[in-house]
């Protein structure tokens, strides 16, 4: 009897995580693109030293102008750190209910190589491509996460006591997901897309 109940539990409850586990795992990243939503509520779980040290890997690879790497990012665990964040972002209170909350800047060291462009262009380009990084690997290991762009930028700079040279340019929520939403409309290919020939 014993033996049955193990194995009906193992079957009921082991298998489909396994074979959760397998799908995520075998997803081409086109696949994680249109599996990702942005996440506003978050389970308390906390997210392991292995799982952060991808999403760590994930922003650095990211691409660079001229690889300069000019940002850096927070990543803020401290309770009360997050609530001030959550504040400073308009009171968007869901900030500060995820585990781990990630403030992305952009150096303004980049002028020095690229000039006016390098500050009102490439610095937001830079930053912007190792968010989608971090999004996208997020979802591969179960995590959910939100770009929040809303936020008093110099409230920001005082919380987390900014240098002069760091912009937050974003700021990132993430967690194992409680609930998630249904995916959004997508404008259709041709209002987007033009193809020259």
């Amino acid at each position: 009897m014993a033996r049955e109940l193990f194995s009906f539990h193992f079957a009921e409850i082991l298998l489909p995580r396994f074979f959760i586990y397998v799908i995520i795992k075998n997803m081409g990243v086109l696949e994680v693109i249109k599996k990702r939503r942005s996440i506003r509520k978050f389970k308390p779980d906390p997210i392991s030293e292995e799982v952060i040290d991808k999403l760590i890997e994930a922003i650095i690879w990211a691409p660079s102008a001229g690889n300069r790497q000019m940002r850096k990012f927070f990543f803020v665990f401290n309770n009360d750190l997050k609530k001030k964040i959550a504040l400073a972002s308009l009171y968007q209170t869901f900030i500060e209910e995820a585990p781990l909350v990630i403030v992305a800047c952009g150096d303004k060291g980049i002028e020095r190589y690229y000039g006016k462009r390098g500050l009102e262009n490439y610095l937001f380009c830079d930053v912007a491509a190792s968010i989608q990084n971090l999004l996208l690997v997020a979802e591969e290991e179960n995590l959910g996460a939100c770009w929040v762009g809303a936020f008093d930028e110099e409230k920001i700079k005082k919380i987390l006591n900014l240098p002069e040279s760091l912009i937050p340019i974003a700021i990132i929520p993430v967690g194992y997901p409680q609930k998630i939403p249904l995916p959004p409309p997508r404008k259709d290919k041709n209002s987007l897309i033009e193809i020259i020939k």
